[in-house]
């Protein structure tokens, strides 16, 4: 390749036309296009070349992956001949030119909007492919899952990266604690570890012990949360005491604990859901057993700073007394809107409850006003119910059936009513027969969804048209 001199460059104007011999075939187009690609790119920098020299500049690549590129940053959208090409060569392309920031938010999805989502692919590890557990990005919708005791790594465009090997036999609790870091625990080992996927390296590890305390020894992980500066991980011992650690994100040690308590009743039993609620600075988490007799558990929160309990529920036991023994089957935060949703065990109804104005009995309950869902009960006692915010919206399984609430109001009177939700379906007939829905996730712009004794993590994505309006 051409050695480029640019302190005897003339100037030139955007307009200049290049010409560049991609892999022995020639392309012509502007300077201002090819340094569209930001000034850290590989054409840019070629476009600082001496405009008198005679011959095209070479680049020994491939010329029709080129191709498509260029289209894009004439464009700043892929062309129809992109889909020639898998993502992994487009992106391995981008990335040698330096325009992969380009390709990212031109093959992104669109907004995700539920009620227009559909199964675009299955993400399957190539070993032990069942998931135990996984997680999503929030900022780019990349995808780590952990299937037995591994975690295989999909980027933003969930192609595979790495799989790393960990000590654990079986991960049942992962977060995204860092961009490269996992926190990862298991149900048949103590303890919290990290382990950074970019190296493969275990990097530390927290156990919760108390010398004062002979009960509390071998805690393992029940659920995983993160603030800017602290890791949230609720453990639990072998005679059910049970505590939330602080684990502070410089130094990955322990600073200190809320929570404890011993778990010999539902009031008291380890919590399986933890949330961190930025614009409040309080951590709820939620715990919910089921027995014989339906349904029971509780929601909470602490303030980490003095470790205090701000407010609680416990169910049965609390909330309006036509709904008693219709406890939730699992709770969810809204932490953009400031809602704590929950679904209920046997009515398969949706309450809300304000977090800015919580009290006794806070629920609100959900009207369903969508005359297309009137038919479609959710008071199969049976079935896994599973809630999910993200995006203010509220995403629900009930057996193997996944449907969305969305807002219908927006402006500035967004205060929890029965109207402010409707609901639809997101699934089809033959989707919901592929097995009970066992997890909900979400990051970037796709919904990731896991079903019990099935391989690989479905990926669901809004079409191009989401959104569209007819106007003829």
């Amino acid at each position: 390749m051409d050695n480029v001199n640019s302190d005897h460059t003339p100037d030139r104007q955007n307009g200049d036309r290049v010409k560049l011999n991609v892999g022995g075939k020639l392309f012509e187009t502007t300077l201002s296009t090819i340094q569209s690609g930001g000034p850290d790119s590989l054409l840019y920098a070629l476009s600082n070349r001496q405009s008198d020299e005679p011959n095209p500049i070479f680049i020994d690549r491939d010329p029709d992956v080129f191709s498509v590129l260029l289209s894009l940053l004439r464009s700043n959208r892929l062309p129809s001949t992109a889909s020639r090409f898998s993502k992994q060569e487009l992106a391995d392309e981008a990335l040698y030119y330096g325009i992969d920031s380009q390709l990212k938010s031109a093959m992104s999805p669109p907004p995700l909007q539920g009620i227009d989502a559909s199964i675009v692919s299955t993400v399957r590890p190539a070993a032990d492919a069942l998931p135990s557990t996984f997680t999503a990005s929030s900022d780019d919708g990349s995808l780590w899952i952990a299937h037995g005791g591994q975690i295989s790594v999909y980027d933003w465009n969930l192609s595979h990266s790495v799989t790393v090997r960990t000590h654990l036999d079986n991960i049942t609790s992962i977060r995204h604690v860092w961009s490269d870091v996992a926190a990862v625990g298991s149900d048949y080992s103590s303890g919290i570890h990290f382990y950074d996927l970019s190296s493969s390296r275990h990097v530390a590890s927290a156990h919760w012990t108390d010398p004062s305390d002979p009960r509390i020894y071998r805690a393992t992980v029940t659920a995983i949360a993160d603030s800017p500066t602290t890791v949230f991980s609720s453990l639990v011992c072998p005679h059910k005491e049970n505590s939330v650690l602080l684990i502070d994100k410089s130094t990955l040690q322990i600073s200190s604990e809320i929570g404890r308590q011993s778990g010999a009743s539902s009031k008291n039993m380890a919590v399986g859901k933890l949330t961190w609620i930025p614009a409040t600075g309080v951590v709820l988490g939620s715990a919910i057993a089921w027995g014989a007799f339906g349904y029971s558990g509780y929601v909470r929160m602490w303030d980490p700073r003095s470790g205090e309990v701000v407010w609680e529920t416990n169910e049965p036991g609390s909330g309006r007394s036509a709904r008693f023994g219709d406890s939730f089957a699992d709770v969810d935060v809204d932490v953009d809107e400031l809602t704590l949703f929950k679904i209920c065990s046997k009515s398969g109804d949706i309450a809300m409850a304000d977090l800015r104005n919580l009290g006794e009995d806070p629920w609100v309950y959900m009207e369903d006003k969508n005359p297309s869902m009137i038919s479609s009960s959710g008071n199969n006692n049976g079935e896994n119910k599973l809630i999910h915010c993200y995006k203010n919206q509220v995403f629900v399984g009930r057996g193997g059936s996944l449907e969305v609430w969305s807002r219908v109001r927006e402006g500035r009177n967004r205060s929890c009513s029965e109207g402010l939700f409707r609901r639809n379906f997101v699934d089809r007939v033959e989707d919901s027969g592929r097995g009970a829905i066992s997890r909900i996730d979400a990051g970037g712009n796709r919904l990731f969804v896991s079903r019990e004794d099935v391989e690989g993590i479905e990926v669901w994505e809004s079409s191009n048209l989401s959104g569209v309006v007819c106007v003829l």
